[in-house]
């Protein structure tokens, strides 16, 4: 069995992953044809349709020129097939964050009728619509990966091959950042406008048909939450594999069984994956025990898989690469368990910061603030442990598996995560197609419950980014003594009595604070801009709230697409800037830009977490008061919990998930530099 599956791993892998992407397309396609509800319903589904794919054609036109550029460059600096690797990886992050946004305005309109048999039935369809997304995205990063590694290896050599796969990070991480900030400004900029004038200034309602920025609000759901999480773990997934094959090569030497082990983890997973989504349409107990269960579920039959693939390739050593695997699995677990207790309705910080709304905007924010920044304890408590243990297992390479079992379960993750948009949206076309209230009380439990899984598949991301991070440090590092002259290679040591390393660790720790800061700035701007909209057209036509005049929604729609296309660019190119800056100051360099590398990964690790975890618990705050509890919609405590919500957007949905790929960027551009910047180096 070893010398078959040394032969024909990666051929498995590569079948498997194919089996996930014709599983998406079934499960797609029985989607389409279930009941899409009434003429309305479609109406303003056609709507939210139409608004997020003009969006993202703009965005993949911005993002495609920026894409050619860097190619051309990559390929004249340093090989055209990492050029052409650039390319790909560019083209796969787009096409899943497009097939997330499709897949989604697709679910939402059937969840929405789906609500008016059942609760259940509405979370078969938001669920189903969820696991399109997640068994593609798992599918087309391992047959990207994959394919192209098999034919640079034939054509290349195992070394140039591996430097080739960095150009493939590089693509879908930039993209993946690109995406992710110009959804994420999207979505929240529409959102905030939306319930800033609606809901405190004219005690509208969510989703009221009457508020001109509720279709943008809509739209932004799907571009942002659906598109750029796509986008996001595609682009993790793929580091993460790419990160593992690098150290594989570099550290455990010629050893075939090494590269081949983590494309089958990732194989093998997409039955897990399956299973579980299998387990989530049939269980009919709540939501929230259905979702975590078929989480369960997955990451059961993942590690009784692995069991047979590291004994088969491993040998005497299975048992260590086997717990490393483990170890990811378990993170994934508990990722899961400590997000869902800080930002469900059901537990006390939620309920918490709902009680501190009783008294006022000001103590909302102050108990959002001080959840998010406790909220990154236990995390960064568990990938200290797991990063320990991994590595007394199995060394670096250990580490790597580990990282690798976490993203094995990106198929049932992101299947929760896009959950969440599509019952939101499903809610949204409820209270415009005027259904009875017993419907948006399902799609608001299910809304409730996305937000939670939102919230963890986010943690998720920038959890398993800090474990992947630290790989793609160890590969630069090993890079680099690789591309120095042996009389250099003694000097690079990364010691904090090196006051260059110190340097760099400020200026990486630093770098996490401008990126979240300019994007925001870009939220806050284009949600002014679409206050400003919203209450013009009220003003100019008071009919409007008396249902006499339409709204101009196509007006809001158009400003936050400028808003996010523009403002987008330079958050997205800081960490390229800042990466490059540092390694064209000759009194800088590489150990400073180590230093940059490792200071990014921290500071990134604990903004992130504590970013999504505040937006989360204040959005559930919101909800758990306007269920009816601490006097309900229109009191007091739920004004203070709006703006507590409208904080705590950009917070979740912009700046926090962007800073999982940004920090992929700087440590995938460092590595992809080196042989382009040696040289320079050595002449100081």
């Amino acid at each position: 069995m070893e010398t078959w599956l040394l032969q024909n791993g990666i051929f498995l892998a590569l079948g498997l992953a194919a089996l996930s992407v014709l599983v998406a397309i079934a499960i797609g396609l029985k989607i389409k044809n279930s009941d899409a509800g009434n003429a309305r319903m479609q109406e303003i589904a056609q709507a939210i349709q139409e608004g997020a794919k003009a969006y993202l054609r703009r965005q993949i036109t911005t993002i495609s020129v920026i894409a050619l550029l860097l190619f051309v460059v990559i390929g004249f600096t340093r090989s055209w097939w990492s050029g052409g690797g650039f390319l790909i990886g560019a083209f796969f992050s787009l096409l899943a964050g497009y097939i997330g946004m499709r897949v989604a305005v697709l679910a939402n309109v059937r969840t929405t009728q789906g609500a008016t048999k059942s609760r259940h039935h509405a979370l078969q369809v938001a669920f189903s619509g969820g696991a399109v997304t997640g068994l593609l995205v798992v599918g087309l990063a391992l047959l990207s990966v994959g394919i192209f590694y098999l034919v640079a290896v034939e054509q290349l050599g195992n070394v140039e091959a591996i430097n080739a796969l960095v150009g493939l990070a590089l693509g879908s991480s930039l993209i993946s950042v690109f995406a992710r900030l110009g959804g994420g400004i999207y979505t929240k900029a529409a959102d905030v406008g939306a319930d800033l004038v609606g809901k405190i200034e004219q005690n509208l309602d969510e989703d009221d048909p009457r508020n001109p920025a509720t279709i943008a609000d809509n739209v932004g759901d799907n571009v942002g939450d659906c598109a750029g999480m796509a986008a996001d773990v595609f682009e993790t997934y793929a580091v993460s594999l790419i990160g593992a094959v690098l150290i594989a090569v570099i550290t455990v030497g010629n050893d075939p069984a090494a590269v081949v082990y983590p494309f089958l983890v990732g194989g093998v997973s997409v039955i897990g994956a399956i299973l579980g989504i299998g387990f989530v349409n049939v269980w009919k107990g709540s939501p929230s025990a259905s979702l975590v269960g078929g989480v369960v579920v997955s990451a059961l039959v993942s590690a009784l898989a692995f069991i047979p693939i590291s004994q088969a390739l491993f040998h005497e050593a299975w048992l260590a690469i086997y717990f490393s695997s483990l170890i990811g699995l378990v993170m994934t677990a508990v990722v899961v368990l400590i997000t869902n207790y800080y930002t469900a309705t059901g537990c006390s910080p939620v309920r918490k910061i709902a009680r501190a709304s009783e008294t006022g905007h000001a103590t909302n924010i102050i108990a959002g603030l001080a959840l998010g920044m406790r909220a990154t304890a236990l995390p960064v408590v568990f990938i200290g442990l797991s990063i320990l243990l991994s590595y007394y297992f199995a060394g670096l390479y250990g580490v790597a598996i580990a990282v690798v079992s976490m993203l094995s379960m990106s198929g049932i993750v992101i299947s929760l995560d896009a959950f969440g948009p599509i019952t939101d949206n499903a809610g949204g076309i409820a209270v415009m197609a005027e259904l009875p209230p017993e419907v948006r009380r399902i799609t608001d439990e299910l809304d409730a419950v996305g937000n939670t899984m939102k919230a963890v598949t986010k943690g998720y991301a920038i959890a398993s980014a800090g474990l992947a991070a630290l790989v793609l440090f160890g590969s630069y590092v090993q890079e680099l003594k690789a591309h120095s002259s042996p009389l250099v290679v003694n000097q690079i040591q990364f010691s904090l009595e090196n006051p260059k390393i110190i340097i760099g660790l400020f200026i990486g720790g630093l770098l996490p604070f401008l990126f979240t800061a300019y994007s925001m700035d870009a939220v806050g701007h284009a949600a002014g801009a679409v206050v400003r909209e919203v209450r013009r057209q009220i003003a100019a036509k008071p009919g409007i709230l008396t249902h006499t005049d339409k709204p101009d929604y196509a007006q809001c729609v158009d400003i936050v697409t400028k808003a996010a296309l523009r403002q987008m660019i330079l958050p997205a190119l800081l960490p390229l800037i800042v990466v490059l800056a540092v390694a064209l100051i000759p009194q800088l360099g590489p150990l400073v830009l180590g230093g940059v590398l490792v200071g990014t990964i921290v500071t990134g690790l604990f903004v992130g977490i504590s970013m999504t975890s505040s937006g989360g618990a204040w959005d559930n705050a919101k909800k758990y008061i306007e269920e009816g509890n601490h006097g309900g919609k229109g009191s007091p405590a739920h004004a203070a919990a709006v703006t507590g919500d409208t904080v705590g957007d950009p917070y979740k949905d912009t700046s926090g998930p962007a800073i999982n790929p940004m920090i992929k960027v700087v440590n995938v551009l460092a590595i992809l530099i080196i042989p382009i910047f040696a040289k320079y180096w050595h002449l100081f």
